[in-house]
């Protein structure tokens, strides 16, 4: 018998057992974080899963799948030119409004096709981050002044991170590039233009069912036709599936009929006809055959490696921190003290407490109007728009598993520290 090993079982099961023996159950604090862990887990499952989630997770299959290696290097990849290859980040995760968890299965997809640590790591930060709908929000309620510091600091943020990230693991990531080198170049199976349309229409879809409520412009025209749209992006996925990749006309048929019946039963439930229309796009791509049934293989892959992590992640933050305007374990109250004036230590708790948070996408600019408004300086406010968004305790566990221990480490740090300074920078002049 290996008497160590036995000790470490008995400590960790005594351990355990003290942990039930003492649970609090019963007090008003601890029953009520409890009941804010799972309403927050079934508010993400409602409104997350299956508009955002799923449909990344598509993406991130497709990506694994329909884009050459070679293509992801050649623009993303070490020996791209650091121009490019962030400029291309940046702006790829801008045009998605996604939270710091929907973004995952997709940087999970680019990272392992390829694409180079520094602009991968770019592309994590500034999806949630930097989208367009977020910084026009938050101009419109914090006001243009804090628009324009969240928009200049989180693309410097992005860049800034995924040069600090490249460089402090410059060695490891030069011994992928070798390996990925050696490699054999693939042959794309398609023009590039046609795999580049069948993305944008899978982009839309998830763009279009997720777009937000706005007063007034071309957003709040967008919104009320948000629907329409995002049906006309499915068909133009159907469409190039059909013409470029070898979807049989039945099956597309069959998923616009289920789709469509599905609407004229239950015309007031858009999220069961979307359900229905993915439910469809899995069934057609997996007794396809070939590309299409490597590309839900893929797909199958990311659910099953990020899924439960993610729910578990926004249970425990649920428990500690609870909804907005609902208290966790941690009192609010201890929050809004912490987070007062401009000093240092304000600033570091706003990147701590922001980094363990989860946000929907959104969701921090009416959080932060609230606490602003009870005493927030502008520097803690602004480190909360740089960290928040962009991390959360259920995306660590993801990334853990995605990029390894050291790697998920050092991204904290490298967003809890960059935001911090950034935000106490922007109290300081402002």
């Amino acid at each position: 018998m290996d008497f160590k090993k036995e000790w470490k079982t008995l400590i960790w099961l005594a351990a355990a057992f003290l942990v039930a023996y003492h649970l609090p159950v019963g007090t008003i604090r601890f029953d009520g974080a409890v009941m804010e862990g799972l309403h927050l887990v079934k508010s993400y499952a409602r409104e997350h899963v299956i508009l955002c989630l799923l449909p990344a997770f598509f993406i991130a299959g497709a990506i694994s799948v329909f884009v050459s290696q070679g293509a992801v290097m050649r623009y993303l990849g070490s020996q791209a030119h650091p121009a490019v290859a962030y400029g291309m980040a940046s702006i790829s995760g801008t045009i998605l409004a996604v939270c710091s968890c929907t973004v995952l299965p997709l940087f999970g997809g680019i990272y392992k096709r390829g694409a180079g640590l520094g602009p991968a790591v770019a592309f994590l930060y500034s999806g949630p981050a930097i989208n367009v709908l977020a910084i026009v929000l938050t101009a419109r309620v914090l006001g243009l002044e804090m628009g324009a510091a969240r928009t200049v600091g989180a693309v410097a943020f992005s860049v800034a991170a995924g040069l600090i990230m490249q460089f402090l693991f410059r060695k490891e990531e030069a011994q992928r590039a070798e390996a990925s080198a050696q490699t054999l170049p693939e042959i794309p199976a398609r023009a590039l233009w046609k795999t580049t349309v069948v993305f944008a229409a899978m982009v839309g879809i998830l763009v279009l069912a997720n777009w937000g409520a706005a007063s007034g412009g071309l957003s709040s025209a967008v919104f009320s036709h948000k629907w329409p749209l995002t049906a006309g992006s499915a068909l133009g996925l159907g469409a190039g599936l059909v013409a470029w990749f070898g979807l049989s006309k039945g099956k597309a048929l069959a998923i616009l009929v289920s789709t469509f019946g599905t609407w004229a039963v239950f015309p007031g439930s858009s999220t069961t006809v979307f359900a229905v229309g993915l439910g469809g796009l899995a069934w057609a791509a997996a007794t396809s055959g070939g590309e299409l049934e490597e590309w839900w293989a893929a797909t199958w892959d990311f659910t099953k490696q990020v899924t439960p992590l993610l729910l578990i992640g926004v249970l425990a933050a649920g428990v500690l921190l609870g909804r907005p305007g609902h208290e966790g374990l941690v009192p609010s109250a201890w929050v809004a003290k912490m987070l007062g004036g401009n000093g240092a230590g304000a600033n570091l708790f706003a990147a701590v407490a922001g980094a363990l948070m989860y946000f929907a996408t959104l969701t921090e600019i009416p959080i932060l109007q609230g606490l602003m408004g009870s005493g927030m300086g502008k520097g803690p406010a602004l480190t909360l728009l740089l960290a928040g968004p962009a991390l959360s305790l259920p995306s660590m566990l993801v990334l853990r598993k995605l990029m390894g221990t050291r790697k998920t480490l050092a991204y904290v740090m490298v967003v809890v520290g960059l935001s911090a300074v950034t935000g106490w920078m922007y109290g300081m002049l402002f």
